[in-house]
């Protein structure tokens, strides 16, 4: 049973936008909030980039960016599009050239900085490139490459410069006629960002891309991300979100899908719900916990499991989640199946049946999805 049906105070209102397509990912409107993350590989490395795109959309990933900084980027990037499993986006710098060719390439997105594509014209060429190739635009405003005019009449990034940086560019896609676009204005500063988001969410329909650029490493990223894109989901900003961590790009696809579980927004795999272990605790919480959390990536059925070390809140837990287990001391406790205390099982044998359990409660649910479609 889901708590949103019955908790009005956990209800999240997401704002209304336009819905635009990357690919054939719907992004903006009443669509799933898409899960993107970003090779770190040389692009002319094909098969390094293709096999790095393909366990991140094994991770989860809807939408994967890639760098296209040279000619034989863009070369190589036709290649990287044919054998991916879920649409490209071509990151653009400087050169306006790359995104042309990227459009060429099959891209299905156009990543483009305000602050260093160019002037009007080079625009408007890699606008009409989009059209002909069927591709999206991301206006990609980013506090650290802002246009210089605008950081002399602001004296600093700000976020009114994002945001007017960003509607800048929204006027020249509007006046050529070009809507296939969303919009970002992030920065490493999670104030600066979720000012600079309200602002253009509230000056725009477009679809909004979320993240906070350049967070850092894997747990300082995550929680610096946690806070800014939670903040700005829990209040209904975003359609589609990168968690940007100095770490693999799976990490960032599997940090981008916990804060949206953690909201209610997504659910894909099993969601665990595990206390930080005492002296009460039955058995060892965190090695099972760790355990458990590696043998059971390959679950994609959205489920909940909880894994407490003793009865003062197991039970409880339990109740709430598909598959639970709460240590009851004697070298066993209680696993409970669908909220209902079911069998104990001892210490030593629970990893492999919890596996088992949460296996066989994902097939049953599959198969009821299936038949109901």
């Amino acid at each position: 049973m889901s708590l949103n049906h019955v908790r009005p105070w956990r209800d999240i209102y997401r704002r209304k936008s336009r819905q635009i397509m990357v690919g054939n990912v719907p992004v903006g409107g009443d669509a799933p909030i898409a899960v993107q993350t970003m090779t770190n590989t040389l692009t002319t490395d094909v098969a390094g980039t293709v096999a790095q795109v393909q366990a991140a959309a094994e991770a989860g990933a809807d939408i994967v960016r890639i760098s296209v900084p040279d000619e034989a980027s863009s070369k190589a990037l036709k290649d990287i599009v044919r054998e991916s499993p879920v649409p490209i986006v071509a990151d653009i710098h400087f050169h306006y050239r790359r995104g042309i060719e990227a459009a060429e390439a099959g891209a299905a997105c156009l990543r483009i900085n305000p602050g260093n594509i160019g002037d009007e014209k080079r625009v408007k060429e890699v606008i009409q490139a989009a059209r002909d190739h069927n591709c999206s635009i991301r206006i990609g405003v980013n506090a650290g490459s802002l246009e210089r005019h605008l950081l002399e009449k602001y004296g600093e990034p700000c976020p009114e410069a994002m945001v007017e940086s960003g509607l800048d560019h929204i006027r020249i896609l509007q006046d050529n006629d070009f809507h296939n676009f969303k919009i970002s204005v992030k920065a490493s500063d999670v104030f600066l960002s979720a000012a600079a988001y309200q602002g253009i969410a509230e000056a725009t329909d477009a679809p909004i891309h979320l993240g906070i650029t350049e967070a850092g490493g894997l747990v300082s990223g995550t929680i610096k991300s946690a806070i800014g894109l939670g903040n700005l989901l829990w209040m209904g900003i975003g359609d589609t979100i990168r968690v940007s961590l100095s770490a693999d790009p799976v990490e960032e696809v599997k940090v981008g899908f916990e804060i949206l579980k953690s909201l209610g927004l997504r659910h894909r795999g099993v969601n665990i719900i595990s206390c930080p272990s005492c002296a009460r605790q039955g058995f060892d919480v965190i090695k099972t916990v760790e355990a458990l959390e590696h043998r059971l990536e390959h679950i994609k059925t959205p489920m909940s499991l909880s894994i407490i070390g003793c009865v003062v809140n197991g039970p409880g837990e339990a109740l709430m989640t598909d598959v639970g287990f709460t240590g009851g001391g004697a070298g066993a406790g209680m696993v409970y199946l669908a909220g209902k205390a079911s069998h104990k099982m001892s210490n030593d044998q629970m990893v492999d049946h919890i596996v088992e359990e949460v296996e066989k409660k994902a097939a049953e649910l599959d198969a009821a999805q299936e038949a109901a479609e």
